[in-house]
């Protein structure tokens, strides 16, 4: 497996509405997730900066990339739009986070 973290941010007021959805997320979109590899996916919020950290783990990068061009995932995005910073075509603006450290 291929472990992957991330940050993201969410708009001040936000955060128990975005809990709220993913607590909700379509099944579709979990089926969705799995289906393009990703597994022991974890979202956290850090609620000072309302700055969003993402860990997933992936089979394969070029399959996990594939599901950005998904038509449930980009309904996602658009769902999410007004809760969180988005690019232009309502992808979370999202930075990968470099890893500096693991213990299994």
């Amino acid at each position: 497996m291929i472990r992957k973290s991330f940050k993201m941010r969410l708009y001040e007021g936000m955060a128990q509405e975005y809990e709220k959805r993913h607590n909700e997320l379509w099944p579709e979109m979990q089926d969705m997730i799995h289906e393009h590899g990703g597994h022991n996916y974890s979202i956290f919020l850090d609620e000072e900066t309302n700055v969003l950290y993402g860990y997933i783990e992936i089979e394969d990068e070029e399959r996990w990339a594939k599901s950005a061009d998904t038509a449930i995932n980009r309904k996602w995005w658009d769902f999410m739009a007004d809760i969180m910073e988005t690019n232009q075509d309502n992808s979370p603006v999202s930075v990968d986070l470099k890893p500096v450290f693991h213990l299994d």
